[in-house]
C-alpha cells in the first residue's frame, strides 16, 4: 500500500494536469514530449487534418474549455487563427511557436487565406513551413518549454529536462540526415516539388528548390504551361519530381511522362499521417536519397 501511494504521489492526479491545445500535428508531438505526464494535450487537428485550412467544430472547441495554452504554428499558416483569437478568453494564451523563428520569404499558394492589412500581407509573404528545418524545430522546443514553465512554474525544471532530452534526439537525427544526404552528389541536390514547402530544408542542407509553379490541388496547367514546365525541368537537369502525400499526383505524373524524369515517392509536407516528427523526417530523407543518390 505504501509503494502504491508513493507511485501515485510521483505521477500526480490526472486532475492536476495542465490542459493545453495544439493546432498542428507536429506541435502535438512536441508538446507531448516536453510536457510529459504533467499536461493534457487536446489535439484539435488530428493526424489527418490540413493545418492550412483547418477549422474546428463547436463540439471540438468545447473540449478545450479550461485550457491554459493554445499552441499554433504561426507565420500565417493557420487561416483559422483570427477566429480562435476571438474565442479564447480569460487567462488562456495563444502561442505562435514559429513567430520569432527566422523566416524565409515565400508566397503562400493555398486558397482560403485572406490578407486585409499590412501585417497579414507580411505574413502572406512568409514561408510558413519552418518545421522542415531540424534546427528551427529544436529552437521551437525551447519556446514550448518556456511557455509550459511559465504557465506551471512548479514543473518548469521537469519541462526543461524533457526538452533537453528531445533536443538531443533531434541533434542525432540531424547527424543521420547529413550522413544520408552525403550520398547525393552536390550537383544533383535539386528538390523538385509541386508545392513550395521545402525551402527551409533546402536552405539547411544545400539543395536547390524547384517548386513547379501553379501546380497544386486547385489548379491544372494548360498545354502551353505544361510545355513550359517540362522545358524548365529539362534545362535544370531535374531527374526526379516529388509529389506530396495526400495530394493528387496526376499533374506531376503528366510532367514525367516521356520526359525521363522519375516520379519519386511522395514526401510529407505538413506532418500529417505520422506519429512523430522524426518519423516524417526519416520518411522524407529516405525518399529523397532513394531518388537522387548515386546507385551502387
Amino acid at each position: 500500500m505504501k509503494i502504491l501511494f508513493l507511485m501515485l504521489l510521483a505521477i500526480g492526479p490526472l486532475s492536476a494536469q495542465m490542459k493545453t491545445v495544439t493546432l498542428h500535428p507536429l506541435l502535438t508531438d512536441m508538446v507531448k514530449r516536453v510536457g510529459g505526464n504533467r499536461i493534457e494535450v487536446i489535439d484539435l487537428i488530428g493526424k489527418t487534418g490540413d493545418p492550412h485550412h483547418f477549422e474546428p467544430t463547436a463540439k471540438r472547441l468545447q473540449e478545450t474549455t479550461g485550457a491554459r495554452l493554445y499552441f499554433v504554428s504561426g507565420k500565417g499558416l493557420e487561416s483559422y487563427l483570427p477566429s480562435l483569437q476571438n474565442i479564447v478568453t480569460g487567462d488562456a494564451k495563444i502561442v505562435e511557436v514559429g513567430k520569432t523563428l527566422p523566416s524565409i520569404e515565400g508566397r503562400c499558394n493555398h486558397e482560403g487565406h485572406d490578407h486585409e492589412n499590412s501585417d497579414e500581407q507580411h505574413l502572406h509573404n512568409l514561408d510558413p513551413h519552418w518545421w522542415h528545418s531540424i534546427d528551427l524545430f529544436r529552437r521551437a522546443i525551447d519556446i514550448v518549454a518556456a511557455e509550459l514553465g511559465a504557465a506551471d512554474p512548479t514543473h518548469a525544471a521537469e519541462f526543461e529536462k524533457n526538452a533537453a532530452q528531445y533536443r538531443g534526439e533531434l541533434e542525432e537525427l540531424d547527424r543521420w540526415v547529413r550522413k544520408e544526404i552525403a550520398r547525393i552528389p552536390r550537383n544533383d541536390r535539386k528538390l523538385a516539388t509541386a508545392h513550395d514547402a521545402f525551402a527551409y530544408f533546402c536552405k539547411d542542407y544545400q539543395f536547390m528548390a524547384f517548386p513547379v509553379q501553379g501546380v497544386n490541388r486547385e489548379q491544372s496547367p494548360d498545354s502551353l504551361e505544361l510545355a513550359t514546365m517540362i522545358g524548365e525541368l529539362k534545362r535544370n537537369h531535374i531527374v526526379a519530381l516529388f509529389p506530396e502525400k495526400e495530394s493528387n499526383p496526376k499533374i506531376l505524373a503528366t510532367l514525367t511522362t516521356d520526359t525521363g524524369i522519375l516520379l519519386a515517392e511522395p514526401l510529407i509536407a505538413d506532418g500529417t499521417n505520422v506519429n512523430t516528427y522524426a518519423e516524417m523526417v526519416r520518411h522524407n530523407i529516405k525518399a529523397i536519397v532513394a531518388a537522387l543518390a548515386v546507385k551502387p
